[in-house]
């Protein structure tokens, strides 16, 4: 594996790559990697000649200040798992090197970077953007790969793409989870012990909701999740919206669409989980 710091080096190496007609499979992460991120560089391992994996704490999309400065960082732990996954660049630059000057594109990606995230994290993904535009024009991926834990940032990057015209296959992937249940994520390392025991009742409500909804409308749903996670002193709901899993967009009744999901944010702690679940798809 050759780890690259430089953008141009990196031009260089994934242009002799297309000049051999090889196919190039980009993963971009902002590190502290985990099982996750192994099975997205597994797969793009599977799907191309070449493997470039990203690790990059990208600070722009961080709203939350604090939250840029507790990130995990571990960079030579990262560098051992994608030598171990047989990734062939990985590309861990500096900040400066990313960003020689501000960026300051705005990118105005409608109704499905407005909702959810992007209403509670100004900003955010318009950060998201900027970095994953940059990693794309870098490497000219044939495919890029992103877990279906951050749906709604998927279908953001899914329309920044073909606002700015990338030919490439924009790969989603299932959502890896621990054996409770709990989405895998690298600030899982920050709940406390006792916050840990009762977070993978996220995701076990969710999946209790599915029957729950057979024999409710889409606002008692919405109601049980949110009632039944708030009801561990340990965790409050910020939201848990039930969308057209295409627009994003809330739906008010199970005969709306074809496409429904459930997509939720809760406190654990002070460790902001995400979280999501198919209610419907046709």
């Amino acid at each position: 594996m050759k780890i690259i710091e430089k953008v141009d080096e990196l031009r260089s190496a994934v242009a002799a790559a297309r000049n051999d007609e090889k196919t190039i499979g980009l993963v971009p992460t902002m590190g502290a990697l985990h099982g996750g991120h192994r099975s997205l560089v597994e797969r793009a391992r599977r799907e191309n000649d070449v493997v470039v994996v990203s690790v990059f704490l990208n600070p722009t999309q961080f709203n939350n200040k604090e939250d840029l400065r507790t990130y995990p960082r571990t960079a030579q732990a990262d560098a051992a798992m994608l030598e171990e996954c047989g990734v062939d660049i990985a590309f861990m630059p500096t900040v400066e090197e990313i960003y020689p000057e501000p960026d300051t594109r705005v990118f105005d990606l409608g109704p499905v970077a407005q909702v959810m995230e992007g209403a509670m994290r100004p900003g955010h993904f318009n950060g998201v953007c900027q970095i994953v535009s940059k990693l794309f024009e870098m490497s000219q991926p044939t495919r890029a790969y992103f877990g279906e834990k951050d749906f709604q940032q998927i279908a953001v990057i899914r329309a920044m793409a073909h606002q700015l015209g990338f030919k490439l296959d924009i790969v989603q992937c299932p959502c890896v989870r621990e054996a409770d249940g709990l989405a895998k994520s690298s600030r899982n390392v920050r709940l406390t012990p006792e916050v840990r025991r009762v977070a993978p009742n996220i995701y076990g409500t969710l999946r209790a909701s599915l029957d729950f909804a057979r024999h409710h409308s889409v606002e008692q749903t919405h109601d049980w999740v949110v009632a039944t996670i708030n009801a561990w002193p340990e965790m409050e709901v910020e939201y848990f919206s039930i969308v057209d899993g295409t627009t994003l967009q809330p739906v008010a009744s199970w005969d709306d669409t074809s496409y429904i999901v459930g997509c939720i944010t809760v406190y654990c702690g002070d460790v902001r989980e995400i979280d999501n679940i198919t209610y419907k798809q046709v």
